[in-house]
């Protein structure tokens, strides 16, 4: 960690001196205010979009990997905004913009299937099960309640599904037969 530390001193010292000594000290500190005020209007705007797209991928319009993989890259650019240096905040800029995030949300889903196949597995397992029938009333007195057996709980006439265990490679439960 301290090795990765001293790495970004290094770049971004040698990115100032660099831009610095190729258009002056007086416009590097303009490029990193510029920077950082650009940043903060890109933060707000696209945190809004961000957000909107979030809510539609919930409401199944969108989606919703490529929400989440715009939410990342949104995420990986504010937090790079708020760090000091040049090359920071040109990755931060970069990350902001929506071409830049359209071009990078392939990316971020295939890592993110190949790193976290839980993550895929998980969101296989969040579409819902529908099971179709009726509600069928066939008691001849017409009482609102079921029957009871001696006095006790409710009977409840039915058909008892079978389950089969749980599949140990992949964590799922396999679809109930009958």
């Amino acid at each position: 960690m301290l090795a990765l530390f001293v790495l970004y001193v290094v770049v971004e010292v040698a990115a100032l001196v660099a831009v610095g000594s190729a258009v002056g000290v007086l416009w590097t500190v303009v490029l990193l205010i510029g920077g950082s005020l650009i940043g903060s209007l890109l933060v707000r705007s696209q945190g809004r979009r961000v957000l909107d797209s979030l809510r539609s991928a919930s409401r199944g319009e969108r989606s919703a990997g490529g929400a989440v993989a715009d939410g990342a890259l949104f995420a990986a650019g504010s937090v790079a905004m708020f760090v000091p240096g040049l090359v920071t905040t040109v990755i931060g800029l970069l990350l902001l913009i929506p071409p830049t995030r359209w071009l990078l949300r392939p990316a971020v889903m295939w890592a993110a299937a190949r790193w976290l196949p839980q993550v895929a597995t998980a969101t296989r397992r969040m579409r819902p099960t529908v099971i179709d029938g009726e509600i069928l009333d066939d008691r001849a007195d017409g009482s609102d309640r079921a029957p009871k057996a001696s006095g006790s709980a409710a009977i409840l006439e039915g058909q008892v599904i079978e389950a089969d265990t749980v599949d140990r490679p992949t964590g799922d439960f396999r679809k109930p037969h009958r």
